[in-house]
């Protein structure tokens, strides 16, 4: 292998410029060139290679030197994009671009897969790391399926990548919420109130279950168990009675919906198929 790509996609999580820097560290001392792709999938689908000034704007040349201090910070320094290469809206494909050139289907949305496989091969990756969560190596696998080498590391806040243990992202997820919840715990005793605490989630309840075990909170809301709204006002009520400072605390998931409810979400599709979440948090405190 000659040189190795690297790219991150979707939400920055702390970790990142770690896995930047550990992949690069490795590949340097295996006389490996390494290429940052800027940008996540969106980079790789609008980079011109035969173009400097697209090359500079969308790839960077990762040595020693340059990645040496970025584990000191948060973030990626490759910068992320939610974008997927694999069923593209025609708005979402680079003016440079002739949409005609890939088929739609039945929603209006393309495959620009072959380009990005091009585009890869005309910067010379012979394989591709890519760090994310599931949508971005959803797509990570499609290519990989198409027949370029691609190397996955799962990243997402919501530790709901198939297949694995741990995602980069969740352990620091769960300590920031806790001491989230641990500062509201003042107001929420001193005026007795019951606290809803909604955190992201949208199929997998581990962020919300997680927290809600270490931080010790009084119930936690899953995606995966529908609830009864009712029933979950009576249980806080009793919850609070029984706090000699007369509060509780609830965290929800932003996925869970109640018994024979949906999903709250609302505008418009991301390139992954997903309206954002949010809203069952304030739903809930109207009951209450």
């Amino acid at each position: 292998m000659r040189r190795l790509g690297i790219l991150t996609g979707g939400g920055d999580v702390p970790g990142l410029n770690v896995v930047i820097k550990t992949v690069c560290a490795r590949a340097l001392d295996s006389g490996v060139e390494v290429l940052g792709l800027c940008k996540g999938w969106k980079g790789i689908v609008s980079v011109q290679p035969d173009d400097p000034e697209s090359r500079a704007r969308f790839t960077v040349e990762l040595d020693s030197g340059r990645v040496r201090a970025i584990d000191r910070f948060g973030g990626t320094m490759l910068h992320s994009s939610r974008t997927n290469p694999g069923d593209m809206r025609e708005k979402d494909i680079p003016s440079h671009l002739d949409p005609s050139r890939w088929e739609p289907d039945a929603d209006g949305r393309r495959d620009l897969t072959d380009h990005v496989i091009a585009n890869l091969e005309a910067l010379g990756i012979d394989a591709l790391v890519v760090t994310g969560g599931d949508d971005t190596l959803g797509y990570a696998a499609t290519l990989h399926a198409a027949g370029f080498p691609v190397i996955g590391v799962p990243k997402t806040m919501d530790n709901d990548v198939w297949g694995t243990d741990y995602c980069l992202g969740f352990s620091t997820a769960v300590t920031r919420s806790i001491e989230l919840i641990h500062q509201l715990r003042t107001p929420a005793g001193s005026h007795e109130r019951i606290s809803i605490i909604e955190l992201f989630g949208r199929n997998s309840g581990a962020t919300a279950l997680y927290t809600g075990l270490l931080g010790g909170v009084d119930r936690v809301l899953l995606p995966e168990i529908p609830f009864d709204a009712a029933k979950i006002a009576e249980l806080l009520a009793a919850d609070q009675d029984r706090n000699s400072s007369h509060y509780a605390v609830c965290v929800i998931s932003e996925g869970a919906f109640h018994t024979g409810g949906e999903i709250v979400e609302g505008g418009e599709e991301d390139a992954y198929g997903h309206r954002k979440l949010g809203g069952i948090g304030a739903w809930l405190a109207k009951d209450i």
